[in-house]
Order: C-alpha cells, then sequence, then structure tokens
C-alpha cells in the first residue's frame, strides 16, 4: 500500500511538472509570435511616418512670407512634422556631395538649391491618394516653388507589403493560439486525471464540490503563476539576446512594449490553468464513483 501511495504522489508531481512546462513552452510561443506581429507593425508604421515631402521655396521670399507658408502647410491635419532646411545645409550635406565628383557650387558659381520644409506625413495619411491630394494644395499656396513627392509606387509596394506580412503573422497567431489552447486543454485533463482517486476519495467520504475543488484550483492558480513567471524569464532572456548579440543590437520594440506582452503572458497562464483545471475537476466530481476507474 506504501508503494501505491508513493508511485501515486510520483504520478501526480510527475503530471503538474509536465503540465507547468506545457503551459510556460505555449505561452512563451505566443509571447514570441506576438512580439514579432507587434514589431512588424510597429517597423510598419515607423516606415509610413518617414514618407517626407519636400516643398521647395521660392528664392524670393522674406521671413515673414516663409512663415506664412509654414503656417499654412502645419494646419494640415495630415502633416506630422516640419523641417526647415536652408540651401546651405543642403549643399554641404556629406551624402548629397558624393553624387557628384566636384564641389557643385564651385562648377556652377552659385548654390543653386532652394531653401525647403521638409514635411513628415502622419502614419494614417501616408497614402498614394493622401499624399497626391496634399501636394497639390502645399503647391497652390504662394511662395512653394516645386514639391517633390516620393514615388507612388514604391509607397503602394511597401504599403502592400506591410498589410500582407500583417495579415499572416495575424492569421498565424490565431492558428497557433486554437492549436495551443487544445494542447493545453488535453494537458491539463490529464494532469486532473492522475488525481481521480483523490477527488474520488474525497466525494466517498462526504466531501462537497467545492471542498473539493478549491485545493486544486489553488493549485492550478500556482501551476498559471509559475508558468507564466517562467515563460516571462524565456522571453527577457530571448530578448536580451537578440538586443545584445546581434550584430547591431537590434531593439525591436521598447521595454515597455515588452513588459506589457510578459504581463499579458502571465495573466494567460494563470486564466488558462485555472478555467481548463475547474472544467477537468467539475468533469470528475460529477463522474459516479463506479465509472472513475473506467475513464
Amino acid at each position: 500500500m506504501g508503494n501505491r501511495d508513493k508511485r501515486l504522489k510520483r504520478g501526480i508531481r510527475r503530471s503538474y511538472v509536465i503540465s507547468t512546462v506545457s503551459i510556460a513552452l505555449v505561452l512563451f510561443m505566443l509571447g514570441s509570435v506576438s512580439y514579432v506581429m507587434v514589431s512588424a507593425m510597429s517597423a510598419s508604421r515607423s516606415l509610413r511616418e518617414h514618407v517626407v515631402l519636400s516643398v521647395e521655396l521660392a528664392d524670393s521670399l522674406f521671413e515673414n512670407e516663409k512663415q506664412a507658408v509654414y503656417d499654412r502647410i502645419r494646419e494640415r491635419d495630415e502633416v506630422l512634422a516640419i523641417e526647415y532646411m536652408p540651401r546651405e545645409d543642403k549643399i554641404s550635406d556629406e551624402e548629397f556631395r558624393k553624387v557628384f565628383s566636384s564641389q557643385i557650387d564651385e562648377l556652377l558659381q552659385q548654390n543653386p538649391l532652394r531653401d525647403s520644409y521638409e514635411v513628415t506625413l502622419s502614419a494614417d495619411d501616408a497614402s498614394s491618394e493622401t499624399i497626391e491630394a496634399l501636394a497639390e494644395r502645399i503647391g497652390a499656396v504662394e511662395g512653394v516653388e516645386y514639391v517633390a513627392v516620393p514615388p507612388v509606387e514604391v509607397i503602394e509596394s511597401m504599403q502592400s507589403t506591410v498589410r500582407h506580412i500583417s495579415l499572416s503573422l495575424v492569421i498565424f497567431l490565431a492558428v497557433l493560439l486554437v492549436i495551443s489552447l487544445l494542447l493545453l486543454n488535453n494537458t491539463i485533463r490529464l494532469a486532473i486525471y492522475a488525481k481521480r482517486h483523490i477527488i474520488n476519495t474525497m466525494k466517498l467520504v462526504g466531501a462537497t464540490k467545492w471542498y473539493i475543488m478549491r485545493p486544486l484550483l489553488h493549485t492550478a492558480l500556482r501551476q498559471g503563476i509559475c508558468a507564466g513567471i517562467g515563460a516571462g524569464m524565456a522571453m527577457c532572456l530571448a530578448v536580451y539576446g537578440l538586443e545584445r548579440f546581434t550584430p547591431e543590437g537590434i531593439r525591436m520594440l521598447p521595454r515597455e512594449e515588452v513588459a506589457a506582452i510578459i504581463g499579458i503572458m502571465t495573466v494567460a497562464g494563470i486564466l488558462i490553468s485555472v478555467l481548463f483545471s475547474a472544467v477537468a475537476i467539475n468533469k470528475f466530481v460529477n463522474m459516479k464513483s463506479n465509472k472513475i476507474h473506467l475513464y
């Protein structure tokens, strides 16, 4: 009898460890996919926010007239930021000078460039239609000589690629979530199955349903917390390794968003463990004693 009790306890501990590790691994996978998906969406938004219109100003404008042009542009809802670029800064830019084999200002005896406003659009308005319409309106402002627009084909291709990547990641995360929940449900049910004799014994001595479920749910709660903490630690190590050992020290997401993902993982681990355990425990509590050995 003593050996049987020891085997039963070992089996219960083993099922507890296996289910906890399974929950932690699933949470880590879901967190990793979520990290990549949020990073892709953040990167796509960042790309859209780098769509810049170069508004070149007429040479004859005075400072007050330049300010008037600035005010007209800044009042547009599509505009995220404006930066003034004087011609002197443009021609002294090293990247610009690399294009030419000689000093362009010395060749032409004067600076051929114009003062300009570099207009950055908001991510929500960086569509080809919005850009063309905005460029047309800005070009009609008095004092604006020319508006340089990024290639529409490049913008449309970028937006199409971003949409496809985001949609693919969302579908993949949804499929992974469904599969993971099914596997976890089966794992937790097996862990509760290892305790079916204890549940049946408590029923036979007259224990109420809540009296039986309460300690098991407390165990499930601890299990979910342990799994969430374990998955969070693994996530922290993965992010640290990505930032530390990647050649350029890639940092895909800020610390706050990583902490939010880890927090969601921990809460999800607790909910999964408690809810699935409650369903499985309820099944065995309601099962007739003469059938519990046949399950």
